[in-house]
């Protein structure tokens, strides 16, 4: 089982994926509180752990190439951010057969023939994306986000 934080992380950086693909090619403010939900500074105005390990997130996404952004707002958003042409390709690219297979919607494996475009768009990287995190299963979640991220072109 991995370890809770690194769950968190691919949740995360699923989530600030998806949002930056809806957005495309727009800049956008990118909150975490819409990604890791509400946060309650302490007396010292300092933010919880998870919600610094979200904001970690976004940075180290715009670190590896994923996102640019202008500013930051605090540690509460990235002002200004959007998806790098590498992380576009990456996300809209087709998943390997298996990957489709094992995590795709599964209302969508019919086995019905789908039209040339449909079938690629089913079997992008940003579709099983967003399929896993509608699933809510964190193991499934951390395997598509690991497959999209860190897998070789």
């Amino acid at each position: 089982m991995a370890d809770i934080h690194i769950e968190e992380f691919y949740k995360d950086a699923a989530v600030a994926l998806v949002q930056l693909y809806n957005a495309f090619p727009r800049r956008v403010n990118l909150f975490v509180e819409d990604i890791a939900g509400a946060d309650q500074p302490d007396e010292f105005g300092l933010h919880s752990k998870r919600h610094m390990a979200c904001f970690g997130t976004l940075l180290w996404l715009a670190e590896e190439g994923f996102l640019r952004y202008v500013d930051t707002i605090r540690q509460d958003a990235l002002d200004q951010a959007v998806l790098t042409q590498e992380a576009f390709i990456r996300l809209s690219a087709p998943a390997p057969d298996a990957l489709v297979q094992e995590f795709g919607d599964p209302e969508n494996l019919t086995g019905a023939p789908l039209p040339p475009s449909l079938k690629e768009d089913l079997s992008s990287h940003i579709h099983l994306v967003r399929t896993v995190l509608k699933s809510r299963h964190s193991l499934r979640i951390g395997h598509v986000v690991r497959a999209t991220l860190f897998t070789e072109k």
